[in-house]
């Protein structure tokens, strides 16, 4: 039986380890240089529509649908190669990777991402975030309803999730409760929508950027978790 560790680290990479936001800006120049304006809005409203029936990004799955629409433009498979080998080491935020040196420091620490079964593993691979959790990566199509899964792999007595949506923050926390200390970083747009952070309830920790995090020390970040249910111990 797989040990209970005292605290496994839970983190997001869009939006909150990697600059998300930055790297669709680039997408979008490149596919209206690609394919031109009028084509590149027909792309994303297949983006839209696809996002709407899956639950999440899919940008390879959206640019299939326009190869189905448009099967005579050539220009689909530079956009696919643009995809595939975006340089996503440039985006990570400042000090996303210390944070999760920091983290490991402390006890197990799990990218934990919604996403497609190609483009999302290739981002997190090629950002070097694969290899700083040491291979420790999770991706779900709803990671809010995979908690049990979640918990059967990396057991724990409280969790800590770094994530920059409030309504991911706000399920976990209704699940597990005073067993994890939900942290907000607002960071890309979804984390500042008038609506979204009028709607769900403020998370234990609210945090600017993921670089904010190094000036925490653990025994502040459990204390945070509300309500408190069981003492945890702490490592130095």
């Amino acid at each position: 039986m797989t040990a209970r560790h005292q605290v496994v680290f839970l983190v997001d990479v869009d939006n909150t380890l990697i600059d998300n936001d930055h790297i669709t800006a680039d997408l979008k120049r490149h596919l209206e240089r690609a394919i031109g304006r009028e084509r590149q809005e027909r792309y994303w409203a297949m983006f839209e529509e696809l996002r709407g029936e899956l639950g999440y990004a899919d940008y390879l799955g959206a640019l299939q649908r326009y190869r189905v629409a448009h099967p005579r433009d050539p220009h689909v498979l530079t956009v696919s190669a643009f995809m595939v080998d975006y340089p996503f080491a440039n985006r990570l935020y400042p000090n996303a990777l210390d944070v999760l040196e920091r983290f490991r420091a402390w006890g197990p620490t799990v990218i934990l991402s919604d996403g497609d079964a190609v483009f999302q593993p290739r981002k997190i691979e090629r950002s070097g975030l694969h290899e700083a959790v040491d291979g420790d990566v999770l991706i779900y199509i709803h990671k809010e309803r995979e908690l049990d899964d979640v918990e059967q792999r990396y057991p724990g007595h409280h969790y800590l999730l770094v994530d920059d949506k409030l309504r991911i923050l706000t399920a976990v926390k209704r699940v597990w409760e005073g067993r994890v200390t939900t942290v907000f970083v607002r960071q890309g747009h979804y984390a500042h929508e008038p609506q979204v952070v009028a709607t769900h309830p403020p998370a234990d920790l609210t945090i600017e950027r993921i670089g904010d995090l190094l000036a925490y020390d653990l025994a502040t970040l459990l204390a945070a978790a509300s309500p408190p249910k069981h003492p945890i111990a702490t490592r130095a």
